[in-house]
């Protein structure tokens, strides 16, 4: 096996430390009938006591999550509560006498099947109802709950991949780094580690044949793995473990040019934790966290209360609210369809409000309701915008609540690509990289094997964020980046190169993206982006850029 393992590099830092692997999956239960003394009812309410406790488990971690850790185990704590799973494990218990495990076994595995055949973003949920379904068969058999080692020191893991709930309740003090073998730079291991401020590299081949108790060097700017790392190497990264760095509260380059440097949240404690990182604001406020792991929609009164916390941490400063984004891998049941053939391409984020106005219009009030009750500059943005006519509609209808400063996120090269008449009615718009990569390269974010086609990198990405920079100058209209590609030190220099004039990310982000882009002038941040534009795919573009900033080196990024 050679020393140095290379994978596609998702969250910057280097790290050194001893191996740990994931253990392996819940073994599969016999397919043997149940035994005559344990009659159908019984069985199906073993069922029932395990899905509740597997679903408070989850909705407890929620509670002590933040971000979109949160986000990810309330959605995960969802599908366990998912009635398909209950009715399914039922009707095999009562009709074929399976065990209660064979049974959960059986009906999740059904079930993430047919996530799988939707594609895109469902299927990267197939990996969540796998993930239940582990969880529930421990609690039937009383064993402990699938998860992250824990070996008492701080260790590197590794594994093949990680379920979301698994990644989301990751403690940095001890894991050092994450290297798995598949996933993909916008999946959610990948999003995940970057908030934790996490080093890591995802599809990566040799990732689960390193043996545990090895002592690695993990690179994740690189995006290598080296397990024989020399004693010079080991020490340089300690030495570099040790430097903690702080943001101003005023991101901008070497020769002053500005560039807001602003964070993703998406609750209270999302907002505390942004504010503590010195962000300048909030570029992207995700508000599906009062609408996830509900019945019905949160009304008006209890929106308001929601966005207050968050916009209360910041007096005088932008807080960009993005409306509900659901669909694809957010179903909501009082919002979306769940037999849509595609859900990727289908009805979300905006495109919801055609049947359910409703929603948007409650949302809307909601959101002028606590803009007037607190004292931040409140900006509003309408995810998955694709039209003119799309945008109109919706700058009117927050005009019609008194919302002013109303933009759009884009998402599909459709709009890139009509950024200038876009912009001649919305106030700003704001790129969703995550998203524009996976429609611009046609690639499933969770898929391995298409992970050099997932990242912001692609040149064919940084067109269209070019071309979305021309058209909000054309318009005098500011242009922002609020996907993961702006936590990138090094992208976040290509970025600003094209045009953007604010950049939004994990707050755990801002130290890192400020110290380089301080490294360097406007004038290096636009030579850097036209040679990344005139690279042949991502990884040239890539390391032609890295090349250019000595200071990632020297940051250890």
């Amino acid at each position: 096996m050679t020393s140095l393992l290379t994978g596609v590099p998702v969250s910057p830092g280097r790290a050194v430390g001893v191996v740990h692997a994931m253990p392996a999956s819940v073994p599969e239960p016999s397919p043997a009938p149940r035994s005559a003394g344990t009659d159908a009812e019984t069985a199906v309410a073993q069922v029932a006591a395990a899905v509740a406790a597997v679903q408070t488990d989850l909705f407890d971690r929620a509670g002590r999550a933040q971000g979109v850790a949160a986000e990810v185990l309330t959605v995960t704590a969802a599908m366990a509560g998912d009635p398909t799973l209950a009715k399914g494990a039922a009707q095999r218990i009562t009709d074929d006498g399976a065990t209660p495990e064979r049974a959960v076994w059986d009906a999740a595995e059904a079930i993430a099947v047919q996530l799988e055949g939707l594609g895109g973003m469902m299927a990267e949920r197939a990996r969540d109802a796998r993930d239940v379904r582990d969880r529930i068969v421990a609690v039937l058999r009383g064993l402990p709950a699938p998860g992250v080692p824990d070996p008492g020191t701080p260790f590197v893991l590794t594994a093949s991949d990680l379920a979301p709930a698994d990644t989301a309740t990751l403690d940095p003090a001890k894991v050092l780094a994450i290297v798995t073998a598949g996933g993909g730079p916008t999946s959610h291991t990948a999003i995940l580690a970057r908030s934790l401020g996490i080093p890591a590299i995802v599809a990566c081949a040799g990732a689960t044949a390193i043996p545990d108790g090895t002592t690695v060097l993990v690179d994740g700017g690189e995006g290598t793995v080296d397990t024989a790392p020399s004693d010079a190497d080991v020490a340089a990264a300690a030495a570099l473990a040790g430097v903690v760095r702080t943001f101003d509260g005023h991101g901008r380059t070497s020769d002053g040019h500005p560039v807001a440097l602003l964070a993703n949240v998406a609750d209270a404690q999302g907002a505390d934790a942004a504010v503590a990182a010195g962000a300048e604001g909030v570029g992207l406020f995700r508000t599906e966290f009062c609408f996830l792991g509900r019945a019905d929609e949160p009304n008006v009164d209890e929106q308001v209360a929601a966005y207050r916390t968050v916009l209360s941490r910041f007096p005088g400063r932008k807080v960009v609210v993005r409306t509900l984004d659901a669909g694809a891998d957010k179903p909501l049941a009082y919002v979306t369809a769940d037999d849509e053939p595609n859900p990727a391409l289908g009805v979300r984020g905006l495109r919801t409000a055609v049947e359910h106005p409703d929603v948007l219009e409650r949302q809307l009030e909601a959101i002028a309701a606590a803009a007037a009750a607190e004292e931040a500059d409140v900006w509003v943005m309408a995810p998955m915008v694709a039209t003119v006519a799309e945008t109109e509609e919706f700058v009117e209808r927050c005009a019609a609540h008194g919302l002013g400063t109303a933009g759009v996120m884009v998402e599909v090269p459709a709009a890139a690509l009509q950024s200038e008449h876009i912009l001649a009615h919305a106030a700003f718009a704001s790129i969703g990289t995550n998203d524009l990569t996976q429609y611009c390269m046609a690639a499933d974010r969770e898929t391995a094997a298409l992970a050099g086609l997932s990242t912001g990198w692609q040149p064919a990405v940084l067109q269209l964020v070019a071309a979305t920079c021309r058209g909000g100058a054309a318009r005098s209209a500011p242009v922002g980046v609020c996907g993961e590609a702006a936590g990138d030190p090094a992208l976040a220099v290509v970025l600003v190169g094209l045009g953007v004039s604010s950049l939004s990310m994990t707050p755990r982000a801002l130290a890192d993206v400020a110290a380089v882009l301080a490294s360097v002038d406007r004038a290096t941040c636009e030579r850097l982006a036209y040679e990344a534009l005139a690279q042949p795919d991502a990884v040239a573009a890539r390391s032609v850029v890295r090349a250019g900033i000595p200071a990632l080196a020297e940051l250890g990024l």
